[in-house]
């Protein structure tokens, strides 16, 4: 059978055949552990959960445009200079920057890692911290914009995925 009559048969998303459920199951524990998403964030910074903190990892024009509240100042340039002395080591750092089409916050975790600190990496970035609704702070004080339907229901609750 060639190539062709095996995908029109099996289709396009079983062409590659799924993993099995133990390779399934690390691959998905380890993007868990390098990843975090905006609405987790959100609710660690809001209740005060211990042992994280957030880095912007932008520079000075996106900072004053519009950040987390609470998040630390750091762009990834200076990393390597500044972490030592701002960040506790205990601390797992939470990188983020402008959005999915972004990969700041990627080498603002390596650059984390590289210094001995857990990390992880805010998915969609400060985008979509805006999109779905969350306060944020800018230049002229705190802002916030209606709930994106397309990212997260209407009513702001979490999607409780």
């Amino acid at each position: 059978m060639s190539a062709t009559a095996a995908a029109e048969t099996t289709g396009a998303v079983l062409n590659v055949p799924a993993a099995a459920p133990a390779e399934a199951a690390a691959h998905y524990a380890a993007r868990l552990a390098f990843e975090a998403d905006v609405s987790d964030v959100h609710a660690d910074l809001a209740s005060g959960a211990p042992g994280i903190v957030v880095v912007d990892t932008r520079g000075d024009a996106a900072w004053d445009q519009g950040r987390i509240p609470g998040a630390l100042h750091l762009p990834t340039a200076r990393i390597a200079d500044l972490a030592p002395q701002l960040i506790d080591p205990d601390r797992t750092v939470v990188t983020y920057c402008w959005g999915p089409g972004c990969n700041g916050a990627t080498r603002a975790a390596l650059a984390f890692a590289r210094l001995g600190y857990q990390v992880k990496e805010m998915l969609g970035g400060f985008e979509y911290w805006v999109r779905e609704g969350f306060a944020y702070t800018s230049a002229t004080g705190t802002e916030q914009r209606p709930v994106d339907d397309l990212t997260a229901p209407r009513s702001g609750v979490s999607c409780a995925c």
